[in-house]
């Protein structure tokens, strides 16, 4: 079984700053890009970024915009603000040559009260053709949980989808702020459409976004399910800081080597 390589989070703002670092940790950087941010988009950086990229021969993630946005939205104008950033992420993401694109579902229950199978029928329409723009450039999507208490409708979305080239990615921090299904049960819902990982710590009052181990966050649910997997998800260290990602990646490889990444893999940033 093949170990997927580590990433690390890298806002496009400080991509500049930052690439050079995660790259020499032999780390896969997980690119975020906020909707404005497209409007003046330094396409010569786009470029110089992805050439660095896979020099190191690695393949990055696209997180996507999601301030604002839902691909199930109500409103038609909103989803076509919607179609109109995921588009252009999609397309920074086959320049980049990204194996994977993270989008939020813009959905909770308190906002849409009694109203979640409306979104549902709504969110498939929508990402069917992106899905499908994704698959081209080789390139999956994955949706990710954010306020959701349970995994029951981004699981039913994911498996009416049923796509090779969509599936979950589970966020831990977020599980443990707003969710009221154990980890155990919630990666079982899942099974095998986890195709990504985003992971932090917090002490599940605040999305603190902190190194692994320096919350309340217990991974062991975690370790179990990805030791159950044939084919295991990419992983992303969501830290906010040089720090952080330091401390989070030393701690990673003890919570998850041999798994998911090497025990002897460069650690200084």
């Amino acid at each position: 079984m093949s170990r997927p390589r580590l990433g690390a989070h890298i806002p496009w703002a400080q991509i500049a700053t930052y690439l050079d670092r995660v790259l020499a940790l032999e780390l896969a950087p997980e690119i975020a890009i906020k909707g404005p941010e497209f409007d003046t988009l330094d396409e010569s950086l786009l470029d110089q970024s992805s050439q660095k990229i896979a020099a190191a021969q690695i393949r990055p993630t696209l997180h996507a915009p999601f301030f604002d946005l839902n691909p199930g939205a109500l409103d038609p104008l909103i989803r076509q603000a919607t179609r109109q950033r995921l588009t252009q992420a999609l397309t920074a993401a086959g320049r980049l040559n990204a194996h994977l694109m993270v989008i939020h579902p813009g959905v909770d229950k308190w906002r849409y009260p009694n109203l979640e199978q409306v979104w549902l029928v709504q969110a498939k329409e929508f990402l069917l053709p992106l899905i499908d723009q994704a698959a081209a450039c080789g390139c999956r999507l994955a949706i990710e949980n954010i306020y959701e208490d349970a995994p029951d409708l981004l699981v039913q979305l994911v498996d009416e989808i049923d796509s090779e080239c969509f599936g979950h990615c589970f966020d831990a921090g977020h599980w443990h702020l707003f969710g009221k299904t154990n980890m155990t049960d919630w990666l079982a819902a899942i099974g095998p459409r986890l195709l990504h990982l985003h992971l932090h710590d917090n002490h599940g009052v605040a999305d603190e976004h902190l190194p692994l181990g320096e919350g309340t966050i217990d991974f062991s649910p975690l370790q179990n399910k990805l030791r159950s997997m044939p084919a295991l998800p990419s992983m992303t260290l969501e830290a906010h800081s040089a720090e952080h990602l330091k401390r989070s990646l030393q701690q990673a490889k003890k919570l998850f080597a041999p798994t998911i990444c090497s025990p002897d893999s460069p650690s200084s940033y």
